[in-house]
Protein backbone atom coordinates (compact mmCIF):
# COMPACT_ATOMS: atom_id res chain seq x y z
CA UNK A 1 0.00 0.00 0.00
CA UNK A 2 1.20 3.36 -0.86
CA UNK A 3 0.55 6.30 1.44
CA UNK A 4 -0.18 9.54 -0.93
CA UNK A 5 0.09 12.49 2.00
CA UNK A 6 -2.57 14.48 1.24
CA UNK A 7 -2.05 18.49 3.16
CA UNK A 8 -4.02 20.57 0.35
CA UNK A 9 -0.89 20.35 -1.87
CA UNK A 10 -1.79 21.08 -5.58
CA UNK A 11 -0.75 17.96 -7.54
CA UNK A 12 -2.67 15.72 -5.22
CA UNK A 13 -5.03 14.86 -7.05
CA UNK A 14 -2.65 14.34 -10.79
CA UNK A 15 -0.23 11.95 -8.41
CA UNK A 16 -3.15 10.23 -7.43
CA UNK A 17 -4.46 9.63 -11.00
CA UNK A 18 -1.03 8.46 -11.79
CA UNK A 19 -0.49 5.69 -8.99
CA UNK A 20 -4.07 4.53 -9.55
CA UNK A 21 -3.24 4.25 -13.94
CA UNK A 22 -0.50 2.49 -12.52
CA UNK A 23 -2.39 -0.16 -10.75
CA UNK A 24 -1.21 0.13 -7.62
CA UNK A 25 -3.00 -0.08 -4.42
CA UNK A 26 -2.91 3.48 -2.42
CA UNK A 27 -4.42 5.45 0.73
CA UNK A 28 -4.79 9.26 1.45
CA UNK A 29 -3.07 10.30 4.68
CA UNK A 30 -4.69 13.54 5.80
CA UNK A 31 -3.48 13.52 8.77
CA UNK A 32 -0.91 11.87 11.47
CA UNK A 33 -3.22 9.77 13.27
CA UNK A 34 -3.22 7.01 10.52
CA UNK A 35 -2.13 4.13 11.76
CA UNK A 36 -2.89 1.70 8.70
CA UNK A 37 0.31 -0.08 7.28
CA UNK A 38 1.85 1.27 3.87
CA UNK A 39 4.92 0.18 2.04
CA UNK A 40 6.02 3.55 0.59
CA UNK A 41 4.75 7.31 1.33
CA UNK A 42 4.84 10.05 -1.71
CA UNK A 43 5.16 13.93 -0.64
CA UNK A 44 3.31 15.64 -3.40
CA UNK A 45 3.88 19.45 -3.23
CA UNK A 46 2.94 22.61 -5.17
CA UNK A 47 3.10 26.37 -3.55
CA UNK A 48 4.79 28.18 -0.80
CA UNK A 49 7.21 25.91 1.29
CA UNK A 50 6.83 27.76 4.42
CA UNK A 51 2.72 27.66 4.31
CA UNK A 52 3.08 23.73 3.11
CA UNK A 53 5.32 23.53 6.49
CA UNK A 54 2.44 24.70 7.96
CA UNK A 55 0.17 22.54 6.72
CA UNK A 56 1.98 19.40 7.56
CA UNK A 57 2.20 20.37 11.13
CA UNK A 58 -1.00 21.66 12.32
CA UNK A 59 -2.35 17.72 10.48
CA UNK A 60 0.74 16.06 12.24
CA UNK A 61 2.19 15.32 9.12
CA UNK A 62 5.92 16.55 10.23
CA UNK A 63 5.72 13.61 13.15
CA UNK A 64 4.30 11.15 11.14
CA UNK A 65 6.67 11.56 7.89
CA UNK A 66 9.45 11.16 10.48
CA UNK A 67 8.60 8.51 11.68
CA UNK A 68 7.79 6.41 9.27
CA UNK A 69 11.46 7.16 7.19
CA UNK A 70 12.83 6.00 11.19
CA UNK A 71 10.85 2.70 10.26
CA UNK A 72 12.39 2.03 6.96
CA UNK A 73 9.70 3.14 4.94
CA UNK A 74 10.76 4.62 1.47
CA UNK A 75 9.73 8.44 0.80
CA UNK A 76 9.68 10.07 -2.72
CA UNK A 77 8.80 14.08 -2.71
CA UNK A 78 7.60 15.73 -5.65
CA UNK A 79 8.75 19.31 -6.82
CA UNK A 80 7.44 21.27 -3.46
CA UNK A 81 7.74 18.03 -1.46
CA UNK A 82 11.33 17.07 -2.83
CA UNK A 83 12.43 20.74 -1.64
CA UNK A 84 10.86 19.95 1.55
CA UNK A 85 12.72 16.97 2.46
CA UNK A 86 16.00 19.20 3.21
CA UNK A 87 16.58 21.89 6.08
CA UNK A 88 15.54 25.30 5.16
CA UNK A 89 14.44 27.46 2.07
CA UNK A 90 14.56 31.02 1.21
CA UNK A 91 10.98 31.07 0.75
CA UNK A 92 9.98 32.59 3.27
CA UNK A 93 13.31 31.20 5.21
CA UNK A 94 11.24 28.12 5.81
CA UNK A 95 12.39 25.04 7.98
CA UNK A 96 12.15 21.89 6.07
CA UNK A 97 11.95 18.41 7.56
CA UNK A 98 15.52 17.72 7.17
CA UNK A 99 15.56 14.56 6.07
CA UNK A 100 18.47 15.52 4.26
CA UNK A 101 21.33 17.57 4.49
CA UNK A 102 21.03 20.77 2.78
CA UNK A 103 19.15 23.97 1.82
CA UNK A 104 16.57 25.55 -1.35
CA UNK A 105 18.04 28.42 -2.70
CA UNK A 106 15.91 30.98 -5.60
CA UNK A 107 17.59 30.86 -8.98
CA UNK A 108 19.01 34.29 -8.62
CA UNK A 109 20.72 34.17 -11.76
CA UNK A 110 19.01 37.85 -13.66
CA UNK A 111 19.48 36.58 -17.19
CA UNK A 112 17.47 33.16 -16.57
CA UNK A 113 13.55 33.46 -16.51
CA UNK A 114 12.25 32.78 -13.25
CA UNK A 115 10.21 30.07 -12.94
CA UNK A 116 12.02 27.90 -14.95
CA UNK A 117 8.94 26.18 -16.93
CA UNK A 118 8.95 23.39 -19.25
CA UNK A 119 10.48 20.51 -20.47
CA UNK A 120 14.32 20.09 -19.31
CA UNK A 121 16.67 16.93 -19.70
CA UNK A 122 17.58 15.44 -16.33
CA UNK A 123 21.15 13.75 -16.26
CA UNK A 124 21.35 9.97 -14.74
CA UNK A 125 24.62 10.35 -12.73
CA UNK A 126 24.05 8.04 -9.68
CA UNK A 127 22.41 4.89 -11.65
CA UNK A 128 19.69 4.97 -8.91
CA UNK A 129 16.52 2.64 -9.37
CA UNK A 130 14.61 6.23 -9.28
CA UNK A 131 15.86 6.38 -13.43
CA UNK A 132 16.37 2.69 -14.28
CA UNK A 133 15.21 1.87 -17.33
CA UNK A 134 15.35 5.38 -18.86
CA UNK A 135 17.77 6.95 -20.99
CA UNK A 136 20.90 8.51 -19.78
CA UNK A 137 19.22 12.29 -20.47
CA UNK A 138 15.47 12.16 -20.26
CA UNK A 139 12.96 15.42 -20.56
CA UNK A 140 10.74 16.10 -17.53
CA UNK A 141 8.44 18.65 -16.94
CA UNK A 142 9.03 21.37 -14.02
CA UNK A 143 7.73 24.61 -13.07
CA UNK A 144 9.83 26.11 -10.15
CA UNK A 145 11.30 29.08 -9.29
CA UNK A 146 13.57 27.00 -6.41
CA UNK A 147 16.10 24.60 -6.68
CA UNK A 148 17.58 21.37 -4.17
CA UNK A 149 21.44 22.30 -3.61
CA UNK A 150 22.21 19.31 -1.24
CA UNK A 151 25.29 19.47 1.11
CA UNK A 152 26.55 15.87 0.28
CA UNK A 153 27.09 15.25 -3.20
CA UNK A 154 26.22 11.91 -2.82
CA UNK A 155 23.11 12.25 -2.58
CA UNK A 156 22.53 13.81 -6.16
CA UNK A 157 20.93 11.42 -8.40
CA UNK A 158 19.80 13.73 -11.34
CA UNK A 159 21.01 16.81 -12.84
CA UNK A 160 19.47 19.75 -15.05
CA UNK A 161 21.29 22.47 -16.89
CA UNK A 162 19.19 26.10 -16.29
CA UNK A 163 21.91 28.59 -16.46
CA UNK A 164 24.13 26.21 -14.37
CA UNK A 165 23.09 22.78 -13.23
CA UNK A 166 21.39 21.96 -10.46
CA UNK A 167 20.12 19.08 -8.51
CA UNK A 168 16.75 17.98 -10.21
CA UNK A 169 17.04 14.55 -8.49
CA UNK A 170 18.24 13.62 -4.78
CA UNK A 171 18.69 11.11 -2.21
CA UNK A 172 19.50 7.83 -1.25
CA UNK A 173 17.67 4.20 -1.24
CA UNK A 174 14.87 5.75 1.56
CA UNK A 175 14.55 9.66 1.09
CA UNK A 176 14.51 10.66 -2.54
CA UNK A 177 13.22 13.44 -4.27
CA UNK A 178 12.31 15.09 -7.79
CA UNK A 179 12.16 18.79 -8.42
CA UNK A 180 10.05 17.63 -11.86
CA UNK A 181 6.43 16.29 -12.17
CA UNK A 182 6.52 12.98 -13.17
CA UNK A 183 3.05 13.16 -13.36
CA UNK A 184 2.70 15.26 -15.59
CA UNK A 185 5.96 14.10 -17.66
CA UNK A 186 4.29 11.43 -20.44
CA UNK A 187 5.35 7.93 -20.57
CA UNK A 188 8.66 8.45 -18.50
CA UNK A 189 7.34 10.19 -15.96
CA UNK A 190 4.93 7.27 -15.15
CA UNK A 191 8.50 4.72 -15.54
CA UNK A 192 10.13 6.71 -13.00
CA UNK A 193 7.02 6.48 -10.76
CA UNK A 194 6.58 2.83 -11.58
CA UNK A 195 10.16 2.60 -10.35
CA UNK A 196 9.73 3.98 -7.20
CA UNK A 197 6.65 1.76 -6.20
CA UNK A 198 8.45 -1.45 -7.59
CA UNK A 199 11.82 -0.96 -6.33
CA UNK A 200 11.84 1.26 -3.37
CA UNK A 201 11.50 -1.08 -0.06
CA UNK A 202 11.50 -0.88 3.15
CA UNK A 203 14.68 -0.63 5.09
CA UNK A 204 16.01 -3.89 6.79
CA UNK A 205 17.30 -2.76 10.13
CA UNK A 206 18.95 -4.95 12.75
CA UNK A 207 19.49 -4.97 15.98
Amino acid sequence: MIGILDYGAGNMHSVEKAIKKLGYPYVRIEDGTYTGEIEQLILPGVGHAEQAMKQLEERGLVSYIKRKVEEGIPLLGICLGMQLLLETSEEGDAQGLGLLKGTVPYFADPDLKVPHMGWNDVEDVKGHFLLKDLPKQTDFYFVHSYYAAPKDTDDIIGLTAYGTPFASAIGNDYVMGVQFHPEKSGEAGMKLLDNFCRYAKKKVTTC
